[in-house]
């Protein structure tokens, strides 16, 4: 659904998707295939990608929290949208940590080859969840720019007075 709202709400409702594109692409990729580089000498770098990550993420939803009270309905809506998906990333985030705290439970702290393929797999569903995010947050970017919102946004963040443009 388009809408006809001003470019500096178009602007301003692309922040939210570009943080999050951010955290997605520099850290939990670029960032993170550098550290496990060096997590050879170093296993503690690993925790910078998490730690990074927790910080934008809680940023994300305190931000959207605050949307709802200081921002134009647009922008607050593309807020509320990054926060539905910060929550998912964050639920397969939580997924991903008890799978790894199973293998190192199991393992009692060694663990073997097959204990790592069951890390591995662990660790799989939030893989592909970070590339269907980026590509999601990428069209959320270019909905934003263009003054539109998903049907089911609009319909959970009704606004009555928000002028709809033909599409």
């Amino acid at each position: 659904m388009k809408f006809d709202v001003s470019e500096h709400e178009r602007k301003a409702a692309r922040i939210p998707h570009e943080i999050f594109l951010v955290n997605l692409i520099t850290n939990h990729i670029l960032i993170f295939v550098a550290m496990l580089g060096l997590a050879r000498d170093n296993p503690m770098l690993l925790l910078i990608t998490p730690v990074v990550s927790l910080v934008v993420l809680t940023y994300l939803l305190l931000r959207g929290r605050k949307a709802k009270l200081v921002d134009p309905w647009f922008v607050n809506v593309h807020w509320q949208l990054c926060v539905r998906r910060s929550l998912t990333f964050i639920g397969m985030l939580g997924l991903m940590a008890l799978v790894i705290l199973a293998v190192v439970i199991i393992s009692g702290g060694h663990p073997r080859p097959h204990h790592y393929a069951i890390g591995g797999v662990g660790i799989l569903p939030t893989m592909i969840t970070v590339l269907v995010l980026i590509v999601m947050e990428s069209d959320a970017m270019h909905q934003a720019r263009n003054g539109i919102l998903p049907k089911r946004m609009y319909e959970r963040f009704p606004n009555p007075n928000a002028k709809q443009l033909e599409e």
